[in-house]
């Protein structure tokens, strides 16, 4: 263990790194500070050595290893950033890590989700959601809902789940004896497991949802992104002629920027711009389809939600300004500032905004988040995240001179509004029903590809809520039962047959995606907009300044 003192030390120097780099990279590019602004600079960075030094003496409990730590990393650090803006944030050594894992979208491992869970006794386990399909943990056999009792013969009571994740993990080709717990079997599972590449796939589902329409659900923009979404397209078009494409960016936190302009090329023209960023250290950068969709164009519609953000606002904003395609569902989440990642360490890194961005219209999509906290920014949203009449909202215009808007988000072309859950409905959730049911159900059960909730089933679901001390009349199960028939389906096939199946039956069912596809002949007007030789509109309004 690295001695109080020595630790203390080198958490001081991480921050004085992270000032460092803030003030090389203020005076990058740009005037030097005047020699006030460096003094000022020097007496702010010796208050804090001189506050740390006093606490670090005095305080009343010894500043441990975690307490020292947790002063920097969790307190001086993301404070200081904060003050400037949400995104702006510190990687520590385990965020750092996870981080490059997703930007990379694979690691070493056995490949599965877990989660902790309370069992009845209120004591929490950590059970497994579901493999992933390929991965060790599916060839050998391991269901969601099996509990993980040991690792390695290392008893798993008392570990969160990032402890048991890391136990999982590690260099390709080494073994891992897993002990499990399983409803329905007299005795605990021993699953002996050789770690091997786990791929996080961006684009998670993609399948043929009508005849001719394809779809897709992008979870994220990583390393793999653009290459996934043009083997969806390429999928689609090997089963037939497509005659249109639903993108279904809902819940899409973002990501890296350059595959977001990457996934952007693949509908638009040669040479049309996908997103331009400017800064203050650093020059203005325009980015451009480099090669523009190929083959046979045919309508989008992309599908997005209030947790659509970065990344995916500007494949959303770019196909919405170039006329490519229908924007339809929820105002956006509105995040509009580009973070770049400094390495201050080996294993630490700092996200800070170098950038904001705007589509191609010249909107800058980014909310208002001034005297604005920052549980308030993240969670506690406006209806629309703008007002009804777009008051004092920035107008431009699309290439065919539809009208759009700045800030707050991307505003949709088509509003489709999330289904709100009843109590019990959210009850159910809450208690894990339905994936609890379907271990419980599957203990004695078989499940084939035309296997339908029927009655028997319904009565089999209603009878374990008894069980399970959740109350349900029969007109709380009546009144949603397409609902739950799809959630006990979508569960049954998760644990049978995989998670693609079990994302399938949802999106076969989802309300929301039914009433995007209804747009598509919208998305085909569109379309014809944007052919090469069609006029666009003139939009005299500049960049805007930031």
């Amino acid at each position: 263990m690295v001695p109080r003192t020595r630790r203390a030390l080198f958490s001081a120097a991480v921050f004085l790194g992270v000032c460092a780099t803030l003030g090389s990279l203020i005076s990058q590019k740009v005037a030097a500070q005047s020699a006030t602004d460096e003094s000022t600079l020097r007496d702010s960075l010796h208050s804090f050595t001189d506050v740390y030094s006093i606490v670090e003496q005095n305080y009343a409990d010894k500043l441990n290893t975690d307490k020292a730590d947790k002063a920097i990393y969790d307190g001086a650090i993301p404070g200081m950033l904060h003050t400037l803006d949400p995104h702006s944030n510190f990687y520590d050594p385990k965020a750092y890590a996870q981080m490059r894992e997703d930007q990379h979208g694979k690691y070493y491992g056995v490949g599965m989700t877990i989660q902790p869970q309370p069992d009845k006794a209120g004591a929490f386990k950590i059970v497994v959601v579901y493999p992933f399909e390929g991965t060790p943990s599916f060839k050998a056999g391991i269901r969601p809902g099996d509990v993980i009792l040991s690792i390695d013969g290392k008893s798993t009571e008392n570990m969160d789940s990032t402890a048991v994740a890391n136990s999982l993990k590690g260099p390709r080709g080494t073994h891992v004896s897993v002990t499990m717990a399983r409803e329905g079997s007299a005795k605990p599972l021993v699953f002996d497991l050789v770690r091997d590449e786990v791929a996080r796939p961006s684009v998670d589902l993609a399948f043929m949802i009508r005849p001719g329409i394809g779809y897709m659900h992008v979870t994220q923009f990583m390393e793999t992104t653009s290459r996934e979404v043009g083997e969806a397209l390429d999928k689609f078009a090997r089963q037939g002629e497509v005659h249109g494409v639903l993108i279904d960016l809902r819940g899409n936190p973002g990501g890296l920027l350059n595959e977001a302009v990457a996934m952007s090329d693949k509908f638009l023209q040669k040479g049309q711009i996908v997103v331009s960023q400017r800064g203050r250290a650093f020059p203005d950068q325009v980015y451009r389809a480099a090669h523009g969709e190929q083959g046979t164009k045919f309508p989008v519609v992309v599908l997005v939600n209030r947790n659509t953000a970065s990344a995916a606002e500007i494949v959303s904003g770019a196909l919405q300004d170039h006329d490519r395609a229908l924007i339809v569902g929820e105002t956006t989440f509105g995040k509009g500032l580009v973070q770049t990642v400094f390495q201050i360490t080996d294993d630490t890194g700092l996200a800070l905004t170098t950038y904001h961005y705007y589509t191609p219209s010249g909107r800058l999509i980014q909310r208002n988040y001034n005297n604005v906290s920052l549980y308030d920014y993240y969670y506690v949203r406006e209806k629309e995240n703008a007002p009804a009449d777009n008051k004092d909202r920035e107008v431009k215009l699309t290439d065919s001179g539809r009208t759009v808007y700045g800030g707050g988000g991307i505003t949709p072309d088509e509003k489709i509004a999330n289904p709100e859950f009843n109590k019990f409905q959210n009850n159910l959730l809450i208690h894990y029903a339905f994936f609890n049911f379907s271990k419980h159900y599957l203990a004695n059960h078989t499940v084939a590809k035309d296997f339908t909730v029927d009655d028997a089933v319904m009565s089999q679901f209603k009878d374990f809520l008894k069980t399970s001390d959740l109350d349900a009349t029969d007109a709380d199960v009546a009144g949603v039962s397409d609902w739950i028939k799809t959630n006990i389906k979508a569960e049954l096939f998760t644990s049978e047959f995989g998670q693609m199946e079990g994302l399938r039956v949802r999106a076969l069912w989802d309300p929301q995606i039914s009433k995007a596809l209804t747009y598509m002949p919208e998305a085909q007007a569109l379309e014809e907009h944007s052919k090469p030789g069609a006029q666009p509109a003139t939009n005299t309004a500049s960049l805007g300044s930031h």
